[in-house]
């Protein structure tokens, strides 16, 4: 996928009078050579594997650190009980992010999107609203498309790494990913979908990333939620008419500066921030007592 920012993006869609979906998938046909058929299938392999992933959550499966794992079946019998803060739709939304991030933690198969640590962030909130409206797969492919074709532009325009950007980079980039999909699944319009994006990365720029003991489970997993949540909050707000003052590229472009101006202990390094705590040292003097 060649585009490298949503100015480019949307342009092509109004010359051309294309949804975003489909100038992606034309991009991708151009760019490696393959048909139709071929980028459609491999796309609906990643909403499958998203489905089955999130699906195939096992409560009782624990992360080597014991630091993950259960909080999802927590949370789902948590709204089995009727009388969460957030509603069935947010709860459901919440619960995803952590079977996903817990998933992930306890090596299970996941869809890196964009990348392993932010797993739980895209299908949180794609799979919760197929269920609720009862979108075709194919729908669901069109947005996942838009989710890829944002990711593409921050690749390009910033980072979707950690040790880059700081968790901004992660969680950050998969929420603006959300946010643009969901537009998408509600037909908004391609301006709509880049304000979505825009406000959702807007939201987390700046987001550090201090792993607990280097790993993949502290805070990295309840951050899956927060990023899922705003994309939500995000979509709505773009739906809703409400737009980003500053446009999405510029805003992919602050990511970038922030992520180069972040101190190396908080990108990846579990030498600074929760990472750094008394509390999060005694977990990592442990496991490595623990060998």
């Amino acid at each position: 996928m060649a585009f490298t920012s949503m100015e480019e993006w949307l342009k092509c869609c109004g010359e051309k009078n294309l949804s975003m979906a489909e100038a992606v998938i034309l991009e991708d046909m151009n760019d490696r050579g393959v048909t139709r058929e071929e980028t459609c299938s491999q796309m609906m392999n990643l909403w499958n594997a998203m489905r089955s992933s999130e699906q195939d959550y096992d409560r009782t499966l624990r992360s080597h650190s014991g630091l993950a794992g259960g909080a999802a079946g927590q949370m789902e019998d948590y709204l089995k009980e009727g009388n969460t803060l957030c509603g069935d739709t947010m709860g459901s939304v919440i619960m995803r992010a952590l079977r996903l991030g817990e998933s992930n933690a306890c090596m299970k198969r996941i869809v890196a999107a964009p990348t392993a640590g932010a797993c739980g962030v895209l299908p949180a909130v794609l799979v919760t609203e197929a269920e609720k409206e009862s979108f075709s797969d194919a729908k669901m492919t069109e947005a996942l498309f838009v989710a890829a074709g944002i990711g593409q532009v921050i690749a390009a325009r910033a980072s979707i790494a950690g040790a880059t950007g700081g968790c901004q980079a992660e969680i950050g980039s998969a929420s603006s990913m959300a946010a643009g999909a969901l537009v998408c699944l509600k037909n908004g319009s391609p301006e709509q979908a880049a304000n979505a994006a825009a406000i959702a990365m807007k939201n987390l720029l700046g987001l550090v990333c201090d792993p607990v003991a280097g790993l993949v489970e502290v805070p990295c997993i309840k951050r899956n939620v927060i990023g899922a949540v705003n994309a939500m909050a995000a979509a709505d707000m773009a739906l809703a008419g409400i737009t980003s003052a500053v446009p999405a590229d510029q805003v992919f472009d602050a990511m970038k500066e922030v992520g180069e101006k972040m101190n190396a202990s908080l990108r990846e390094t579990a030498e600074g921030g929760l990472a750094a705590t008394k509390a999060g040292r005694a977990v990592s003097e442990r496991l490595r007592d623990n060998g």
